[in-house]
C-alpha cells in the first residue's frame, strides 16, 4: 500500500495513519514527527524549522522534500508506506512521483490519496485539548482519548505537555495555510481520480471503519 493522508492539523490523520500502518505492515511516515525530532535533537534542519513551526506556518518545500526523499530511500518503504503530512503544496505533489519512483522503481503506480474532512471550529476545539508526550511522542486528547492517569503518558510515565503551537491563534493560522496551500493538492489528486474523501468527525473507531471501507 502506498497511501497519502491529507487533512488539516488536528483532523486525526496521524492517529488513523498509525492504525493503517499497523494493519498493512508498512511504515507510517510523519513529516511532523520527523521535524519535531530534528528540533529536539538540534540538527541543522531542526534549527531552520523551529521558528517556522512555532509560528504556525508551513516549512519550505525544500525542507520537506529533503526529509521525504531520505525517508523513502530506506528499505522498509520499498513495499509500501503511509505518508502523513506530505505533500502539503502543489510543488511537493508534483515532485512526489519522482521521489516515489526513485525509491520503489515504479513511480506513482498504486498510489492512493485519502482526505479527512473536519470543520475548522471542530479542529480548534480538538487541538485545545490535545496533549503529547515529550519523550515518546504519544498523543492524547483530554476528552476523547485521555491517558489512564491524568497528564501522565501511559507508555513511559512522562508528564504530558501542550505543544507551543497548539494555541488558538497558531491553530487558526495553520488552518489558513492549509486551506491556501494544501487543499489545491486534493484538487490535483482528484483530477487524477486518486482522491477519496472521508468524514473525519466522530469516534476514532468509527472514522477508521469509514477509512477502511473507502479503501476496500
Amino acid at each position: 500500500m502506498k497511501l497519502i493522508f491529507i487533512g488539516p492539523p488536528g483532523s486525526g490523520k496521524g492517529t488513523q495513519a498509525k492504525r493503517l500502518a499497523a494493519r498493512y505492515a508498512v511504515p507510517h511516515i510523519s513529516t511532523g514527527d520527523m521535524l519535531r525530532e530534528a528540533i529536539a535533537d538540534g540538527t541543522d534542519l531542526g534549527r531552520q524549522a523551529a521558528p517556522i513551526m512555532a509560528s504556525g506556518a508551513l516549512v519550505s518545500d525544500d525542507l520537506m522534500l529533503g526529509i521525504i526523499d531520505e525517508r523513502l530511500a530506506k528499505s522498509d518503504a520499498q513495499r509500501g508506506f503511509i505518508l502523513d503530512g506530505f505533500p502539503r503544496t502543489l510543488v511537493q505533489a508534483e515532485k512526489l512521483d519522482t521521489i516515489v519512483g526513485k525509491a520503489s522503481g515504479n513511480g506513482s503506480e498504486g498510489l492512493r490519496v485519502l482526505q479527512l474532512l473536519v470543520p475548522d471550529d471542530a479542529i480548534v476545539e480538538r487541538i485545545s485539548l490535545r496533549r503529547s508526550c515529550p519523550t515518546c511522542g504519544a498523543i492524547y486528547h483530554l476528552a476523547s482519548a485521555p491517558p489512564a492517569v491524568d497528564m501522565v503518558c501511559d507508555r513511559d510515565g512522562a508528564e504530558l505537555i501542550a505543544r507551543p503551537d497548539d494555541n488558538e491563534t497558531a491553530v487558526r493560522k495553520r488552518l489558513e495555510a492549509f486551506h491556501r496551500q494544501t487543499l489545491p493538492v486534493a484538487t490535483y489528486y482528484k483530477s487524477q481520480n486518486l482522491l477519496r474523501e472521508v468524514d473525519g468527525v466522530g469516534p476514532v473507531d468509527q472514522v477508521f471503519e469509514r477509512i477502511e471501507k473507502s479503501l476496500s
